[in-house]
């Protein structure tokens, strides 16, 4: 197979135009016409990057945060992270978040991998990383972060996630990848 363009498949962008934009979110209209001819305007949601880490400690445990979230209306086991700040490196949030939301400080965080959750209209790249060599600190400091902290073994996500408690993107994604990569070898 060839490239996009020998293969006619690649969108044409002619324009695009910002209709809201504030500190979390910016929505811009883009002017684009698909490889058979039909133009038309499509929404684009744009969002600053996201970090999230994966602790886990000697013992094959995750650190996990119980939390609700509003738009769901639902509960669910979720790894510390945020979102990337104006002239931050994701290294850097995620060092800040880990802290910050659970108390505790990772001497090793290595990158796990990077996704974008929705391609098709969203634009937000998810930075994933492992965070190993933890030491505690204190308490978090970010006390809205989540219900309760809970460590649990590594062997007990798939059933967590079967049952529904774990069910946000960047979590699932990144618990997953560790399960494969145990699995693996």
């Amino acid at each position: 197979m060839g490239n996009d363009e020998e293969d006619g498949s690649v969108w044409k962008v002619y324009g695009s135009r910002t209709i809201y934009d504030n500190q979390w979110i910016k929505v811009d209209l883009v002017d684009l016409e698909q490889p058979d001819g039909h133009r038309f305007e499509h929404h684009v949601v744009r969002l600053r990057a996201a970090a999230i880490a994966v602790m886990l400690d000697e013992q094959d445990r995750v650190l996990m945060l119980w939390r609700h979230r509003f738009v769901a209306d639902r509960w669910g086991y979720e790894l510390p992270g945020g979102l990337v700040d104006d002239g931050e490196e994701p290294i850097e949030t995620i060092t800040r978040e880990i802290e910050e939301e659970t108390g505790y400080r990772a001497t090793s965080i290595k990158p796990l991998l990077s996704f974008e959750p929705m391609v098709g209209m969203l634009d937000s790249p998810h930075h994933l990383f492992v965070a190993r060599d933890l030491e505690q600190v204190g308490e978090p400091t970010d006390v809205t972060e989540s219900a309760r902290l809970q460590w649990i073994p590594l062997t007990s996500l798939p059933d967590l996630i079967a049952k529904g408690e774990i069910w946000n993107s960047g979590t699932l994604i990144a618990v997953m990848q560790i399960l494969l990569s145990r699995h693996e070898g």
